[in-house]
């Protein structure tokens, strides 16, 4: 039950609102929606100006309260994010759910957060000052601050593959691969887990299959079985490196 509700003016007066106990960033309010016992604050950002879109040089600069949706509009999203953004969530959710939002309540299924985890997505987080980390930094704690901006790169070849039971159900097993012109790449995973997992961070493709594989060898759950999602991650990952060729 939401108990107060706060629509701060600075990101100073919004950090120390969301250092308070039971106090949470209200972005989209999709997870705020869902019942709960207790009672909490909620911090408005809406009045931060964090709703910018943008390229800027070789990147894609999302301010943190992008909606999925308009990130999924714009003309310069990648298809293949574009792809995985679809399966995030359904549309009426997309409309409502903040990019930022997604990064700090995923889970391993997540194929938005995958695909930025690929991309080496950056995120600047304000606490107190603006510091910029790398998302797979980010993700094993996903320490306290507050994230104001995501930044990708659009100078790189980018592809997304899934395996669901059906349609509408999360992935299984998804897998994202980037690749930069120097011969940098990256292959992460999702489907399982507290977040997704990078497999392969190389200067070379060579290999990508067993990295896929090697990631699900103990992702046992009530969904699929480890020798499954190996086999699976392995011919997603071959799918995915013939997708960028």
């Amino acid at each position: 039950m939401i108990a107060k509700y706060h629509r701060p003016q600075t990101l100073d007066e919004a950090l120390a609102l969301l250092s308070q106990p039971n106090t949470f960033p209200l972005g989209g309010g999709t997870l705020l929606s869902h019942p709960k016992t207790d009672s909490v604050e909620v911090v408005d950002l809406q009045a931060l100006g964090l709703n910018s879109l943008k390229k800027s040089g070789n990147n894609l600069e999302i301010g943190a309260t992008v909606t999925l949706q308009q990130l999924l509009e714009d003309v310069n999203c990648p298809d293949a994010l574009k792809s995985a953004l679809k399966l995030e969530a359904p549309l009426n959710l997309r409309n409502a759910a903040t990019v930022a939002g997604a990064v700090v309540s995923c889970d391993g299924r997540s194929t938005f957060v995958t695909s930025l985890l690929a991309l080496d997505a950056k995120l600047t987080i304000f606490n107190p000052k603006s510091e910029i980390t790398n998302i797979g930094d980010f993700l094993p704690l996903r320490s306290r601050g507050l994230i104001t901006s995501i930044s990708i790169p659009l100078n790189v070849k980018f592809a997304f593959d899934y395996v669901s039971r059906t349609p509408a159900d999360k992935p299984i097993v998804c897998v994202a691969l980037a690749q930069w012109n120097s011969g940098r790449t990256r292959l992460t995973v999702g489907g399982y887990g507290k977040a997704p997992k990078l497999a392969m961070d190389g200067t070379e493709s060579e290999g990508i299959e067993a990295a896929a594989r090697n990631v699900f060898h103990e992702a046992n759950d009530e969904w699929a079985s480890a020798e499954y999602r190996m086999d699976v991650a392995a011919t997603l990952a071959k799918r995915c490196a013939k997708n960028l060729k």
